[in-house]
């Protein structure tokens, strides 16, 4: 509870709080000391004077006269286990007491609800006997002086404390005051704008750097949502327009041999709506960085399975298995799969199936008569070549066809073969995530070539 409190507290107000309480304590520590060393100095010069009336004293004792005990200091003569000898009253030594005495050390007692300071020194008197001969005096004033001191220091480091609280407070307020231009001017900036840079090259100009550095991810981000929210609606239009065509035509034309060509373009349709639909998925989950386990995958094994969907007859009508998504039957194109041994990386399979069904498939539409697919084992990764005998990628079009809606033939009808021009933005976008690379060149069969690089233990 109290860290969540502190937390939600401004900056200027932690800063502020924790230099005060530090200035506190340090004027606390520093009070203690001075006060200590006042006390020691006052007590040092008491013990002095007592042991001025002692040695004064002493001679009297050791010729055997008597010594008063009603001046000030106090002397008394007491015997070694600290009772009175001079028939005077008790003091309420201690033995701890007696014994620093004897020691020659000073002690405190307490008379009467007064502190006193006693000092000593042990004599012989003409019998042979010791006598203990004691000076004291009250600390009175000495405690007066102590209190008056400690509150007056006391009161002085609270003063100050709090002064040097409110200059920090004023400093981080003015010294934050750019900050929150800074931040009030970034979020009324327009689309396009930039911050103005300070001409100092500080910490605030490091700020601003950043910033304008957020704000063209922002601005990029957003022009790319806009092209992207643009291109799918777009892409959606016509296949859910064709669909709605078609029933309308099978509604006002009930003809049963008219009806089961229209309900197979509705199928066709609705197939290729499913397939857009699965790829704007995946591309958002790729957006939101969303990777699923990796385990050991043989490209190899992959890429022969997914060749033979490829070039598996077109079921007939009726059948319950659709063609390979986005894509034709390969009639007329032979396909090879060239991979003499297993090539293993840590990937998902369903990522492994995405990439060659793609690269395969647009291969197929794009072929004249031959497709290969290449799978060879190159140092720490796994190389991929899929080429085809087809028109191939111009070379202005070869960093473009890995953008999302993009199609070289922008006038190519997707019912003609083309796509939505999502499956090699795809097949980049996942390989970038496993920290590879695709790249698209002239086969040597006179189309495109698309090779990639796969880190085996990606």
């Amino acid at each position: 509870m109290i860290r969540r409190w502190w937390r939600g507290r401004t900056l200027a107000f932690r800063v502020t709080s924790v230099v005060g309480t530090l200035m506190l304590a340090g004027f606390a520590a520093l009070a203690s000391v001075a006060v200590q060393a006042v006390d020691t100095e006052l007590t040092g010069t008491v013990d002095a004077e007592l042991r001025a009336a002692v040695s004064g004293a002493a001679p009297l004792v050791v010729d055997g006269r008597a010594v008063p005990f009603d001046g000030d200091p106090q002397v008394r003569v007491l015997d070694t286990a600290g009772q009175p000898a001079d028939g005077g009253p008790r003091l309420g030594f201690g033995r701890g007491d007696v014994r620093g005495l004897l020691a020659g050390d000073g002690v405190f007692t307490e008379v009467g609800g007064t502190s006193w300071r006693w000092v000593g020194e042990v004599v012989t008197i003409p019998d042979g006997s010791q006598r203990l001969i004691v000076a004291g005096t009250d600390l009175v004033g000495q405690v007066t002086l102590l209190r008056r001191a400690a509150w007056v220091i006391a009161l002085a480091a609270v003063v100050f404390s709090l002064a040097v609280a409110a200059a920090t407070w004023v400093a981080v307020r003015l010294a934050l005051r750019p900050v929150r231009r800074l931040r009030l001017a970034a979020a009324a900036l327009p689309e396009g704008r930039r911050l103005p840079l300070p001409a100092a090259d500080d910490e605030l100009r490091g700020l601003a750097t950043a910033f304008n550095e957020l704000l063209v991810r922002r601005d990029e981000a957003a022009e790319k949502l806009r092209r992207f929210t643009g291109d799918a609606a777009h892409e959606l239009r016509s296949p859910v327009a064709s669909i709605r065509a078609q029933a309308e035509v099978a509604v006002a034309h009930p003809d049963p041999a008219l009806s089961a060509e229209t309900l197979a373009d509705i199928v066709a349709e609705s197939e290729r709506l499913t397939t857009l639909l699965g790829d704007l998925l995946a591309l958002a989950r790729a957006d939101a960085g969303e990777r699923q386990p990796a385990r050991p995958v043989d490209l190899a094994a992959a890429a022969r399975s997914v060749a033979a969907r490829w070039a598996a007859p077109r079921p007939a009508e009726g059948d319950a298995a659709p063609r390979p998504a986005e894509g034709n039957a390969a009639d007329g194109v032979e396909l090879r799969v060239v991979a003499p041994t297993e090539v293993m990386v840590a990937a998902a399979p369903a990522d492994v199936d995405r990439v060659l069904d793609n690269l395969v498939g647009n291969a197929v539409r794009h072929a004249a008569a031959l497709v290969r697919v290449s799978v060879l084992p190159h140092a720490r990764a796994a190389r991929i070549w899929v080429d085809d005998d087809g028109p191939g990628v111009p070379a202005e079009h070869r960093e473009l066809v890995f953008r999302r809606f993009h199609r070289i033939e922008a006038g190519r009808s997707r019912d003609d073969g083309g796509g939505a021009g999502l499956g090699l933005a795809l097949v980049a976008e996942t390989i970038r995530r496993y920290g590879g690379t695709v790249a698209v060149t002239d086969s040597p069969e006179g189309g495109a070539r698309f090779e990639i690089r796969w880190p085996s233990g990606a």
